[in-house]
């Protein structure tokens, strides 16, 4: 068997056995030495060559802006996420209501990436807090989401990022996150399982607890036993 070829077995097989290494999304050191417009001509010209390899006809009307729609797509939208700078400020407040039972924001809008083959992961996340007197604003919550969502990710990291955010934020462990989301690698290629979506949690401190983690589930009409 060629070098080639073992290398690219060995690629697919850590791409479908889904290995992740970190809770941190892994980026290189000099991730940030390039600004947005760098980037930006870099994929651009990227995006080109695999457009011409695949033998498309770029002087076509329809195709010949294709590779700058992406590229700006990839560093303006997408994976916006990977841009600290763009990471939501979450103001807490004084909890003056003394509101000590659980807030649940459901049904969460969710686009993300998986990052084995760059397809799209559709769903919602699910997010719940307890108050340890101070509380986040409820947009804070989804623009959390969305700003994790949008880099090349793997579900379970993402349910992890998401409630140690919030955990730092509101100063509690007392966080917990659902996500029910679809796959297109899944629903789209390989399996092509069109009905199939992948449920994963994350639970911090009472969370953990039975009791508390079934209230939350039952909020949510999810099994009580996940």
């Amino acid at each position: 068997m060629k070098i080639e070829d073992t290398l690219e077995n060995q690629f697919d097989e850590i791409g479908n056995d889904h290995i992740s290494s970190s809770e941190d999304t892994p980026l290189r050191s000099d991730a940030f030495e390039l600004d947005d417009a760098e980037k930006i001509e870099r994929i651009r010209e990227n995006v080109r060559e695999i457009m011409l390899t695949l033998g498309l006809d770029l002087s076509d009307d329809s195709l010949k802006g294709t590779p700058n729609r992406v590229a700006k797509m990839y560093v303006n939208e997408i994976f916006g996420g990977l841009n600290p700078s763009r990471k939501p400020k979450a103001s807490t407040f004084d909890n003056k209501y003394k509101y000590g039972e659980m807030l649940v924001e459901k049904n969460i809008t969710l686009y993300s990436t998986c990052e084995h083959h760059l397809l799209p992961i559709v769903g919602r996340a699910h997010v719940a807090y307890i108050s340890n007197g101070t509380v986040v604003g409820l947009s804070k919550m989804n623009r959390i989401v969305d700003y994790y969502a949008k880099r090349p990710q793997v579900q379970e990291r993402l349910n992890i990022q998401i409630v140690r955010e919030l955990q730092k934020s509101l100063g509690t462990e007392d966080v917990a996150c659902v996500i029910d989301a679809k796959h297109l690698c899944v629903n789209s290629r390989g399996i092509r399982d069109i009905d199939s979506s992948t449920v994963t949690a994350e639970y911090g401190g009472k969370f953990k607890e039975e009791l508390v983690r079934r209230e939350f589930l039952n909020y949510l009409n999810l099994d009580t036993h996940f």
